[in-house]
């Protein structure tokens, strides 16, 4: 929005010339979502809290512990995030580009399956709220619009192709099922974080770091000069992804405030749902798709663990895991829960620095 009202007029005020720098209105998003969150966090917990009773039901399959030290707190505090979120990328991305929309229809409509999902876990006081069937439905649905319309925005050959990490100049064409694939991407790492999201401050921290590094990789696409240079596959228009993956950061950074263990609000499935999503069009856009699953590989690795602790369990009737997802695991095992929520955080960082060097190890 401000790129639209201000920028025009650079000849007359040099001053707003600033406006066409990516750089500078990536560093506006993360300031305002920032703000928006750190100023409306706490009002935001005390009308959740008084409006939900009981907080979030807590499941009776987890840790024990959990029962009675979480009990009370109010869920939904993704509706933090995804207001930073929004009016950070409103205020400062340049809203002719359609990415940006494409990512914010994930994003919103993801978030409202994720309300509705906690909102009959609240208000009926049940852990399983939306029916698994009917949430993936809604997802596919979401996601399958985006792939559409973000295949229709991008040139040829990147449309239908998939790009390979540490390989240059090699664009697998997957035809039509560049579109399944898409869904795929965006629902796995939505449900993805989803399963991530167990321990305060679990979820937020990793998603705030696969956020940066995608600014940074949504910036180096977007740039036919940078993208030569390290010899990725240029997005024309990807770069203004930076804007959004920038209040992403700043609203998670507003987020962590309030969630910070001990929590004094969960995000919910409006808040992992959303988050994963975004995270999942984003690579879509950019054609890192691959790079994901490394940079997110925290997230890769949760999920793996309930589907060998499931599939053990079928198969054999024995466990592999204590408890699933891998984060109750080190928790039944006698791990603090700040201990294993840092030394997540570590394994984020070292895999996000993992996966941005396929920037240039080509």
């Amino acid at each position: 929005m401000l790129y639209q009202l201000l920028y025009p007029m650079a000849d007359q005020f040099a001053v707003f010339n600033l406006f066409r720098y990516l750089t500078f209105r990536t560093g506006g998003a993360v300031l305002t979502a920032m703000l928006i969150a750190f100023l409306f966090g706490e009002p935001l917990i005390n009308w959740l809290r008084s409006k939900q009773g009981k907080g979030q039901p807590i499941r009776t399959d987890g840790p024990q512990s959990h029962i009675v030290a979480k009990r009370g707190t109010p869920t939904m505090g993704g509706f933090l995030i995804l207001l930073g979120l929004t009016v950070g990328t409103l205020l400062w991305a340049d809203l002719a580009n359609r990415y940006v929309w494409a990512v914010l229809l994930v994003t919103i409509g993801f978030g409202l399956v994720g309300f509705y999902d906690d909102y009959l876990k609240v208000t009926k006081q049940n852990p399983k709220g939306v029916p698994g069937k009917l949430k993936m439905v809604l997802q596919i649905i979401i996601a399958g619009a985006a792939a559409v319309w973000i295949a229709s925005v991008t040139r040829d050959p990147l449309a239908t192709g998939l790009a390979i990490p540490f390989v240059k100049d090699l664009l697998l064409n997957l035809g039509i099922f560049m579109v399944p694939f898409a869904i795929f991407v965006i629902v796995g790492a939505s449900n993805a974080v989803n399963l991530t999201d167990g321990l305060d401050g679990l979820a937020i921290v990793p998603v705030m770091i696969a956020a940066a590094s995608f600014a940074l990789i949504s910036y180096l696409a977007g740039n036919a000069v940078f993208a030569n240079y390290l010899q990725i596959n240029a997005v024309p228009g990807s770069g203004e992804l930076a804007v959004f993956c920038g209040a992403l950061v700043g609203a998670g950074i507003g987020f962590l405030w309030f969630n910070a263990p001990p929590a004094m609000v969960f995000m919910g499935d409006t808040g992992s749902l959303s988050l994963g999503g975004a995270l999942g069009a984003v690579s879509v856009v950019t054609k890192h798709e691959l790079v994901l699953a490394i940079i997110g590989g925290l997230f890769v690795l949760e999920t793996v663990s309930v589907i060998v602790q499931v599939a053990s369990f079928k198969l054999t009737g024995k466990r592999v895991f204590r408890m699933a997802p891998l984060h109750h695991h080190f928790e039944q095992k006698g791990w603090a829960e700040p201990t294993v929520v840092i030394r997540f955080w570590i394994i984020a960082v070292i895999l996000a620095l993992a996966g941005l060097s396929t920037l240039k190890l080509r």
